[in-house]
């Protein structure tokens, strides 16, 4: 049986939009759009004119970053997008249900709720550096679970799920729920992405975005990587000309081997600062624990978490501060080495008051 098979039978029927056809060297009478094009930037596309439904080369070059076929990967307005299509495609409101670890990215539990599905969350324990446990996630599914979501290294503990679990999890799951591993922040860590995995496990969905290793969250650009079919139906509901022409040029123009061999030396820089950061922190008398970390951030538990947050906020730094859910837990996100500097500044004054 075909993990398509377990998708809302209503888009399975989908049929994509049919957008007007788009060939070089014609006179465009069929779009309605305007024949004057704006002087306004400076683009190798004329914005008057539509962009490609789906941007091919765009698609091609993130698949070249990403290391799968363009027919394995969709490009969407971030990997938010993509969370928000998956649940979609899968879930019927009030009928089928989502399984995710806790503590974890909120998203996943935003668009449950928008769709109306059921959200399961499988609590991780802080004494166990938040390891997610893949036979407890796997004990709550049932056959109305559509769609688990993992992130990996997971936000905001930053704790990597080993491959042999991710696996585990995908196998067991094989024909009833697509499984989808969030990889936001995988060139931080010391784990290769699973993305390599998908010729063999067709419910396997990969996020990536460009948000955090290459700089470019407000670009707003990301991709869902999996099988072609599973692609299909989540195309079906992306809307048509889902990426600006300016998104998609700047985003072409950072996939040149230059940019990314910047990029690559940023990550480089990130990770040496995020060991530095967290052994200085470590050492403050009211810091209780730190958590380790494979992404672009930390997470710390002190005492008082409420002080140290309007501190640091009063000295113009601003850091995540998660309430009941994480009891004085803060997220530290790893900033330049100045940044850094500065922010050790303002907890030393903690430590005399």
């Amino acid at each position: 049986m075909s993990i398509v098979s377990r998708a809302r039978p209503d888009i399975q029927a989908l049929e994509a939009y049919q957008a007007a056809e788009q060939l070089e060297d014609t006179i465009r009478l069929n779009a309605n759009e305007s024949p004057y094009a704006s002087t306004v930037g400076n683009f190798r596309r004329p914005l008057n004119r539509y962009p490609e439904v789906r941007p091919l080369a765009l698609q091609a070059a993130l698949a070249s970053r990403f290391a799968c076929k363009p027919e394995q990967l969709l490009v969407t307005r971030g990997s938010s997008e993509a969370i928000d299509l998956i649940i979609r495609a899968f879930c019927r409101a009030g009928l089928d249900g989502v399984v995710a670890p806790s503590p974890t990215f909120s998203m996943y539990e935003h668009y449950a709720h928008v769709q109306g599905a059921e959200l399961v969350n499988v609590r991780s324990k802080s004494a166990e550096d938040f390891r997610i446990d893949v036979d407890a996630l796997l004990a709550v599914c049932t056959d109305a679970t559509r769609v688990v979501f993992v992130c990996s290294p997971n936000n905001p503990t930053g704790a990597t799920i080993p491959r042999n679990d991710l696996i585990k999890l995908i196998e067991a799951r094989s024909e009833q729920s697509v499984v989808v591993v969030d990889e936001a922040y995988v060139e931080f860590g010391r784990q290769a992405s699973i993305i390599d995995l998908l010729d063999r496990y067709p419910n396997l969905l990969v996020l990536r975005t460009l948000s955090k290793a290459l700089g470019f969250a407000g670009a707003r650009c990301g991709a869902v990587a999996g099988s072609p079919d599973v692609l299909r139906l989540l195309s079906a509901i992306q809307a048509p000309y889902a990426l600006a022409t300016p998104v998609v040029e700047c985003v072409e123009d950072v996939l040149q081997s230059e940019q990314l061999q910047i990029a690559d030396k940023a990550i480089q820089q990130l990770v040496v600062e995020r060991e530095r950061l967290m052994s200085a922190v470590a050492r403050f008398s009211f810091v209780d624990k730190i958590w380790p970390s494979d992404a672009n951030f930390f997470l710390v538990r002190v005492r008082n978490a409420q002080r140290v947050m309007d501190v640091c906020a009063a000295h113009k730094v601003l850091l995540r501060h998660f309430g009941d859910d994480l009891v004085d837990c803060i997220r530290i996100t790893i900033g330049s080495p100045t940044e850094n500097d500065r922010l050790l500044h303002i907890l030393k004054t903690l430590e005399a008051v």
